[in-house]
């Protein structure tokens, strides 16, 4: 059967609550003319088998299994070469979104040939409760946004399968294992395409707030600088982009719990 989207969704260990929930969100679509595609990257055997579980849920739900270990964006690859869709949706298993999304998404790419991916305003969730914080992007952002941070949400994102094909997917490169959106979206604008950010909240979006307490290891904050330096070049954004490929490697070196203080004030 043919289908307009294919919904891409990478699993490691999440709570099984959170996946229920966050496949549910997407079953619940008031478009339904899609594909759900699991891609279980090497959870526990308690999580794979309550993976087999869901897939008797639906007969548009496919499962994906990696034997070991193979991080988002190798994961995901695999997922967007056994998709049928004309438009690939990501879903983060931790996540959910709110039942027009797909085809608020779908609608707009549809009556804006123009764009080639767009991605929502998204609100955070710690489990229990949304937080006031909210992800409010730029509708239209320029190669210049990438400077400061990225801005798009990811996991809010639907794009032409084309063009992923085109991009040869997320970079599976040890620098970009916690930039690998990133790392496509600029990508995707140095090849030309461009994206939109709706001004609707159309995602909840998981965060563990222990964890972001923690501070993350500086290597990725090197890892983050490599890809902004090679990506800036590409965008044509050097030598003015130097300060910015700079950045994480400062931000690093600011204890974590004064980092998530002002984060929690503003």
């Amino acid at each position: 059967m043919m289908v307009d989207i294919s919904v891409i969704m990478a699993i490691h260990n999440e709570e099984k609550g959170l996946i229920l929930r966050a496949v549910q969100s997407i079953l619940n679509q008031t478009y339904q003319n899609f594909e759900l595609i699991l891609c279980n990257d090497a959870s526990n055997e308690e999580i794979s088998l309550f993976l087999e579980e869901i897939v008797d849920l639906d007969s548009r739900i496919s499962l994906i299994v990696n034997k070991v270990n193979e991080y988002a964006a190798r994961t995901r690859n695999k997922g967007i070469a056994a998709a049928q869709g004309k438009y690939i949706a990501i879903m983060d298993a931790d996540d959910y979104c709110y039942p027009h999304r797909l085809e608020t998404e779908f609608i707009f790419l549809e009556a804006n040939p123009g764009y080639d991916f767009v991605c929502s305003d998204a609100e955070l969730f710690d489990g229990s409760n949304v937080l006031p914080s909210q992800y409010r992007l730029k509708a239209e952002p320029q190669k210049e946004d990438f400077l400061w941070s990225m801005p798009f949400v990811h996991a809010t994102v639907m794009i032409k399968r084309e063009c992923l094909l085109k991009a040869n997917g997320y970079s599976a490169a040890r620098v970009c294992r916690r930039a690998e959106d990133y790392d496509l979206f600029m990508r995707l604008y140095a090849l030309g395409y461009r994206g939109y950010n709706l001004q609707d909240v159309l995602y909840q979006y998981y965060v563990n707030v222990e964890m972001m307490r923690k501070k993350r290891r500086y290597q990725y904050r090197i890892d983050e600088a490599i890809v902004r330096l090679g990506n800036f070049r590409k965008l044509g954004l050097m030598p003015k982009g130097i300060p910015y490929v700079i950045k994480p490697l400062l931000v690093g070196l600011i204890p974590h719990r004064l980092i998530w203080k002002l984060k929690e004030k503003r």
